[in-house]
């Protein structure tokens, strides 16, 4: 099957002119900075989502999301099922909170606190499931509580979606993906399934491999075709691998223990993902925000539905405004593409020597000449989530309306990393 298919523009300039109209009558009465995120836009984002998925459950991945109203909205949803935590103590308060009794924990813990009391409840026990790739890890559970004075802990391993193509040199293999799990082989799946489902105190339950190549690269890099077509082509060709690949880790594994899921992809890889046999469900999160990062992307592009406000502070020359604040970067390699994106109104750009400031950031471009101090500029940001972590709370909009006003993570006192 194909990964990939044509482009189509993240916002024409009509649609953000009325974007531009109903958010400033929705929140003129708010003082900047805030956040904002347009509920028709999530809610379509949601759903298709969802149809791309072609009716296997979508884990939402809490990570992009960073807020617990909203989480509680998508997982309301057909076809959505479950969430995957980024830490566990985030996990075990979802849990606590009502917002889901189905969490996976994304990544390994080494959090003996929160272990400790995951290991003293039951309840929190058959809810939340460890993310393990290591003996090491289990080891380090057993040290904080020993396995006959808890009940059986659910642990997923996971497997690395990354793509090998060249062995040999001096790295042993040419690498290409994140750099995850050290579980490669499907024979390396099955050995380390052998040695959990010998231990006590451990349930093994479900897989994970998460194709980051795939579903977290844009294939399609603004004004650079031929790398854009050099990923393609190397997402092509990991694809096939995977498949294959994963198809035969997940029977080592089920020949060791009865697995509740398998599950893999991410926002920008769903329909492929889901067309993987092997695969029973697929995370999402990303696009429900639809941050700037997927406007590189050909497979599909979500309603951008995420965005926070500035203030217009200065006009220091002619074709240039100046905003307070905006230096809201993305985590990732640092590179243009981590910077925040000025959306509204339509034509206004950062200024490359500058960037996005810690205090300010000048913008340029036609539409700054347009603009008065004091008038508002709206941002998306690179990344989904981690907006939430600059703001206590989102303002939830529809139509011309702030319908209600949420809390993030954040606002609940959260920082779980």
């Amino acid at each position: 099957m194909s990964v990939n298919s044509p482009p189509r523009p993240a916002g024409r300039a009509a649609d953000r002119g009325d974007q531009l109209t109903r958010y400033l009558a929705a929140t003129g009465h708010l003082q900047p900075p805030y956040a904002l995120v347009d509920l028709a836009a999530f809610d379509r984002n949601a759903a298709s989502l969802a149809d791309r998925a072609g009716g296997k459950p979508l884990r939402v991945a809490s990570k992009s999301v960073r807020c617990r109203a909203l989480l509680d909205r998508v997982l309301a949803r057909p076809g959505w099922r479950g969430v995957m935590a980024y830490t566990l103590a985030e996990a075990i308060w979802l849990v606590r909170t009502g917002t889901c009794g189905d969490v996976l924990v994304g990544y390994p813990t080494a959090d003996r606190d929160s272990l400790a009391v995951l290991a003293a409840d039951p309840e929190l026990a058959a809810a939340v499931t460890l993310m393990v790739d290591d003996p090491a890890q289990l080891d380090l559970v057993d040290d904080v509580v020993a396995p006959g004075r808890r009940p059986a802990l659910r642990v997923c391993l996971e497997l690395d979606a990354a793509w090998r193509p060249l062995r040999g040199g001096p790295g042993g293999r040419l690498h290409i993906g994140a750099r995850r799990s050290p579980v490669h082989s499907a024979a390396a799946a099955g050995r380390l399934a052998a040695h959990i489902a010998r231990r006590p105190g451990f349930r093994l339950v479900g897989l994970m491999a998460y194709e980051a190549q795939i579903a977290g690269i844009g294939d399609a890099p603004p004004g650079a075709r031929l790398r854009g077509a050099v990923i393609r082509a190397m997402q092509r060709r990991s694809y096939l691998e995977l498949l294959e690949r994963r198809g035969a880790a997940v029977a080592a594994v089920r020949a060791e223990a009865d697995l509740e899921f398998v599950n893999g992809g991410g926002t920008g890889s769903v329909t492929a993902t889901a067309a993987d046999p092997a695969v029973t469900e697929v995370t999402a999160g990303s696009g429900l925000y639809a941050p700037a990062l997927f406007d590189a992307y050909r497979a599909w592009q979500p309603i951008p539905s995420a965005f926070f406000a500035l203030p217009v502070v200065r006009r220091p020359a002619p074709g240039i405004v100046t905003v307070l604040g905006g230096g809201w970067v993305a985590s990732g390699p640092a590179a243009p593409s981590r910077l925040p994106t000025p959306w509204l109104p339509a034509g206004l750009r950062l200024i490359p020597t500058e960037g996005a400031g810690e205090v300010q950031t000048p913008l340029a471009g036609a539409a700054a000449d347009r603009l008065r101090v004091g008038d508002r500029v709206f941002f998306r940001h690179a990344k989904a989530g981690e907006l939430c972590e600059r703001v206590a709370e989102l303002h939830l909009v529809n139509g011309s309306q702030v319908e209600e006003t949420v809390k993030t993570y954040r606002g609940e006192g959260h920082a779980f990393l």
